[in-house]
C-alpha cells in the first residue's frame, strides 16, 4: 500500500502511527480509479470547451471551432492517448485499497498544477479572446476524446466483475 507521498505503509514501524495512517488513507479499488480517470478528463474538457465556445460564438471567429476541434482530436490521437493508456496500465496494476489520489501519478499531478497555472496566467494576459477560445476548445476536445480509453477499460472491468460475481453465486447455489 502506498501513500500519495510514496511511502510504503508496510515500511513504517508497527504500532499506533501505522494503524492511524491506514485508517486515514482514502483507499479505493481499481474500478473507482478507472471511473475517476474516465470522469476527470471529460469534465475538465467540457469546462474548457464551454469557456472556449463562449469566447468564439458571436465573435465573428466561429469558423475556428471546427479547426480547434480537429486540432484537439489530433492532440488526442498523437499525444494524450499514450498518456491515457499509460495511466490505465498503472491503475490496472493497483491492488484494492490504493489511495484515491493515485488515480494520477505525481508527474501527472504536477502537470495538472502547471496547466491550471498556465490557464490563470493566460486569462490575465491581453491575448484576444478568440485565440484563447481556440486554445480552450482544442485542449478540451482532446481531453474529451482521449477519455474514451478509461471508459472502455472501466466498462470492461465492471462487466468482468459482474460476470465473476454471478459465477461465484452460481457456485454457492450449485
Amino acid at each position: 500500500m502506498k501513500l500519495v507521498v510514496g511511502i510504503e505503509i508496510e515500511e513504517l514501524p508497527t504500532g499506533s502511527m501505522r494503524s492511524k495512517l491506514i485508517k486515514l488513507k482514502p483507499g479505493v479499488d481499481r474500478t473507482t480509479h478507472l471511473f475517476l480517470a474516465g470522469a476527470i478528463w471529460p469534465l475538465i474538457g467540457l469546462m474548457l470547451c464551454y469557456r472556449g465556445l463562449s469566447r468564439l460564438i458571436g465573435s465573428g471567429y466561429e469558423w475556428l471551432i471546427l479547426i480547434s476541434l480537429l486540432l484537439g482530436i489530433c492532440k488526442s490521437v498523437f499525444i494524450l492517448d499514450k498518456t491515457a493508456r499509460k495511466g490505465i496500465d498503472r491503475i490496472l496494476k493497483f491492488g484494492d485499497n490504493t489511495c484515491i489520489g493515485a488515480v494520477y501519478s505525481i508527474k501527472t499531478w504536477l502537470m495538472v498544477l502547471f496547466m491550471i497555472s498556465a490557464g490563470i496566467i493566460l486569462r490575465k494576459t491581453s491575448i484576444p479572446p478568440h485565440y484563447l477560445g481556440f486554445l480552450y476548445v482544442a485542449i478540451g476536445g482532446g481531453l474529451l476524446f482521449s477519455s474514451r480509453h478509461a471508459w472502455r477499460t472501466w466498462f470492461r472491468l465492471i462487466g468482468k466483475e459482474s460476470i465473476d460475481n454471478s459465477l461465484e453465486e452460481d457456485k454457492g447455489n450449485g
